[in-house]
């Protein structure tokens, strides 16, 4: 079974979200990582860019495919890991810790409702395992 912080809320697009007041820091899933294989790649945002809960922000590529990565709640992207640019792998080794994507200051932070909480999350991913 993946890794499921209990910390975190979830996407059914396999982003995780851990909120700090009008903050937040964004990545991908260990469920994710895993299925996407090594990352060899990471397109990251802007800085300052305003993005939509919901719209792509960037993408991750790895041996196996490209996938978007989208973004859990409406914000303003504060900071990008730029150790993702020559360390993509980071997102397989540490997806929690040094893997992160994005941090974003929230537009609205009470808008989570959407998202999953780490019980929903595991049980969407037995769900989508059936």
């Amino acid at each position: 079974m993946s890794d499921i912080p209990k910390d975190n809320l979830y996407t059914r697009d396999h982003e995780w979200i851990r909120i700090e007041g009008d903050k937040a820091e964004i990545g991908i899933t260990d469920h994710a990582q895993k299925a996407l294989g090594d990352i060899v790649f990471a397109e990251l945002p802007e800085i300052e860019a305003e993005i939509d809960a919901g719209d792509e922000f960037g993408s991750v590529e790895s041996v196996k495919a490209v996938s978007s990565l989208f973004m859990p709640l409406s914000g303003r992207i504060t900071a990008v890991n730029t150790e993702l640019k020559d360390s993509p792998e980071l997102i397989n080794e540490e997806c929690y810790d040094d893997g992160w994507v994005i941090r974003i200051e929230l537009s609205n932070p009470d808008d989570s409702a959407e998202l999953l909480s780490p019980a929903d999350y595991e049980k969407f991913l037995l769900d989508e395992d059936a």
